[in-house]
């Protein structure tokens, strides 16, 4: 066995250092991969960002190219006419993009505005607004797209024939003016890009910062769960937003020609409007890349919830830390349970060896005495009557002793099958001490036996098996009998009504001033097979099962047993019992009545 034992332990300690080993190693292993993931994530949410302002842009400039006539519809209808159809065929899509749409025709050293009234879908001569002024001298100055506030500023071409020595060239007929819709922006366009792009099973893991790129106090537009918290510098990622020229993001948009050189021919598809590739071409030349935005009008700043990218992935390193350290916890407290269970195991196998042997060794000496107290009486080996009186007195005991083992064995099988006690009646607790300790004290044949009693004559009665609590009180008294007289001719058993837990209770005290038990065996005092070194030592008959038993019937009563031992001086055995409340009592009355 402590060959076994050592091996055991030594298993479990390579365990234990191979399990030190694995978390060392997954520690490593898993700062690595959080480093590697926070990476991936930043540019994830790079790449997330820019496809994000790509499309907001995509999105403005198409709203702005499905305003722009085309060169037959205005030769056709009329400038005035054709934006007017313009705008009705796209209102629908696009009408409430833009808070205000106009048209600038430059007229010599000036230019003429054209105001929308989005009611009629008309456009009329009317007079600058105050807050697009300064956007109205430089029109004259520009020749691609222009911008100014929230203002876009398409400019639609037209070439010259030239005249006499001057060569064909481009100028702008006219320039598109479109003023987005910040409200839209704000409820609509930038809510549906952020699920889109950045959303996560319909919620959005970061905090949303939109602001002027000109004026970063000046919010344009919010999202998280801390609205009232600006991001400020801490942002895990930003972006520009509202590109000065949102409609070179149409991917089928042509850039403006340069200044001075005829346009390419109109295919009919409107001016500047790029006109498709050859088929062979189309399948051999792979699409351009779209562009990346660099400046913009806005910058959009991005933060996650937690705080920054870097919590939210340290977060996660620490619950995976956790996860795999409270795996290997687990493995390691298996593997002592196991070992535990199984030197339970062993001991609970060694102890019901020794039972065996026990009660082999119990059975064996009464069956001995009483079979040479046969063989003398019927010999008649003794004569005087004296003798004969002894040996039946001597079978008598021997049988009793046998009655007693072969009764702890049969309640000790049915408590192991789950039968501890029977019916339940109300029990005087004087008749039932006075009983056991007849019992009791009647085996012992010494006269100057010293048994101290204090059992009041009021004690509440208690509903007990009255055999099962009987035997439980005789086992105790019997074992202070058997241990603890052997310094003194003393035992000593008291009674009291006492306060409980749940209400009143009974507790009987058994007390001895014999050797006590020692320390590093009470805690397997009520361990069944069990027997102390003492008992061993001095060779006093027992099986182990006594106080095991004890225990049980005690706690099917719903009460509790206590051990109180100081070694070399005392020995106490404390029984505390619910006592009888007054319903049940009425309640058996009526039945036996």
């Amino acid at each position: 066995m402590p060959a076994r034992a050592w091996l055991s332990w030594t298993c479990v300690g390579l365990l234990a250092a191979l399990c030190v080993l694995l978390a060392f190693l997954q520690n490593r292993w898993i700062n690595q991969f959080t480093r590697a993931e926070q990476q991936r994530l930043h540019s994830e949410l790079t790449v997330k960002l820019n496809n994000l302002s790509r499309d907001f842009n995509e999105e403005l400039g198409t709203a702005c190219l499905a305003l722009l006539p085309g060169a037959d519809d205005i030769e056709r209808l009329g400038r005035e006419k054709a934006y007017s159809e313009q705008y009705l065929k796209s209102r629908e899509q696009y009408g409430r993009m833009f808070s205000r749409v106009a048209f600038a025709v430059p007229q010599g050293g000036s230019t003429d505005l054209f105001t929308l009234d989005p009611r009629t879908g008309l456009f009329s001569r009317g007079d600058w607004p105050a807050d697009w002024g300064p956007l109205r001298g430089r029109l004259l100055d520009r020749f691609g797209p222009i911008s100014s506030s929230n203002i876009i500023g398409v400019p639609r071409f037209e070439d010259s024939p030239g005249n006499g020595p001057r060569p064909p060239s481009v100028f702008v007929a006219e320039w598109l003016l479109a003023e987005v819709d910040l409200n839209h922006v704000r409820t609509t366009i930038l809510p549906d890009l952020l699920r889109a792009h950045l959303g996560n099973d319909g919620s959005l893991d970061y905090q949303i910062e939109v602001v002027s790129h000109d004026n970063p106090s000046d919010v344009i537009f919010r999202h998280g769960e801390r609205p009232n918290v600006q991001i400020g510098r801490d942002t895990d990622a930003s972006i520009a937003l509202f590109d000065d020229d949102p409609t070179r993001f149409v991917s089928d948009r042509k850039p403006p020609p340069p200044r001075g050189r005829r346009p390419p021919p109109d295919d009919g598809r409107g001016p500047g409007m790029r006109p498709p590739p050859p088929p062979d071409r189309a399948m051999r030349m792979p699409p351009p890349p779209p562009p990346i935005p660099a400046n913009g009008r806005w910058r959009m700043l991005v933060r996650h919830q937690e705080g920054s990218l870097e919590a939210a992935v340290d977060r996660a390193r620490k619950q995976n830390l956790a996860t795999s350290l409270g795996i290997l916890f687990l493995i390691l407290t298996t593997a002592f349970a196991l070992l535990r269970f199984s030197r339970r195991a062993q001991q609970l196998a060694e102890a019901q060896i020794n039972f065996v042997a026990g009660v082999s060794h119990e059975l064996k000496t009464p069956i001995t005495v009483i079979r040479t107290a046969a063989f003398n009486l019927r010999d008649r080996l003794a004569h005087e009557p004296q003798q004969v009186e002894r040996y039946g007195q001597l079978i008598q005991e021997q049988c009793k002793r046998l009655a007693n083992l072969v009764d702890q064995i049969l309640r000790f099988s049915s408590s192991e099958a789950g039968i501890i006690i029977r019916d339940r009646v109300p029990v005087s607790p004087q008749t039932l001490i006075e009983d056991a300790l007849r019992a009791s004290v009647a085996s012992v044949d010494d006269p100057e036996l010293i048994v101290e009693k204090r059992i009041p004559s009021d004690l509440p009665s208690i509903l007990a098996d009255e055999q099962a609590m009987r035997h439980a009180l005789q086992n105790l008294i019997e074992n202070a009998l058997k241990y603890g007289v052997e310094q003194n001719n003393w035992i000593g058993i008291f009674a009291s009504a006492v306060a409980g837990a749940n209400g009143s209770a009974l507790e009987i005290r058994v007390v001895d001033r014999g050797p006590g038990i020692p320390r590093d065996e009470q805690a397997r005092i009520f361990d069944p097979f069990f027997r102390g070194r003492m008992a061993i030592r001095n060779q006093i008959h027992g099986a182990g099962l006594g106080l095991n038993l004890v225990k049980k019937i005690v706690e099917a009563h719903g009460g509790s047993l206590r051990l109180v031992s100081d070694p070399f001086e005392r020995t106490e055995f404390v029984i505390t019992i619910p006592v009888a409340s007054m319903e049940r009592k009425h309640e058996f009355e009526h039945s036996i009545g």
